[in-house]
């Protein structure tokens, strides 16, 4: 399995790969601006995508990903717990939402089958 982190925090970054490492080749970038390339480069099964970075945050690299690549499996990885953003990551092509304060979840998620 591959997954991308797409993710401006170094040190959330060393945590999500300490996560799925195991169980996945992983590539990483810290912008919005780099998922595409780097997903076209590499074609992960997974995208672990941040809201805030600094250039293109994550509901528009999502957005852009998901337009050109309607395969690809985008889960939102957050500290934002609301409705609105919930609502705003599915319309933009998220299939899942996870809280940072919550990553357990993660390895279930990706493991399971599509």
């Amino acid at each position: 399995m591959k997954i991308l982190i797409v993710e401006d925090n170094a040190a959330m970054r060393h945590l999500l790969r300490s996560i799925v490492g195991e169980m996945a080749e992983v590539f990483e970038c810290n912008d919005g601006s780099e998922a595409l390339p780097l997903y076209e480069a590499h074609r992960p099964d997974w995208v672990l995508m941040d809201l805030k970075m600094k250039e293109v945050d994550g509901l528009q690299a999502t957005r852009m990903l998901t337009s050109l690549h309607p395969e690809a499996r985008v889960v939102i990885v957050t500290n934002y717990n609301n409705e609105r953003m919930r609502a705003r990551a599915r319309a933009a092509g998220a299939c899942d939402y996870v809280l940072k304060e919550d990553l357990s979840v993660l390895g279930p998620m990706l493991s399971a089958p599509p």
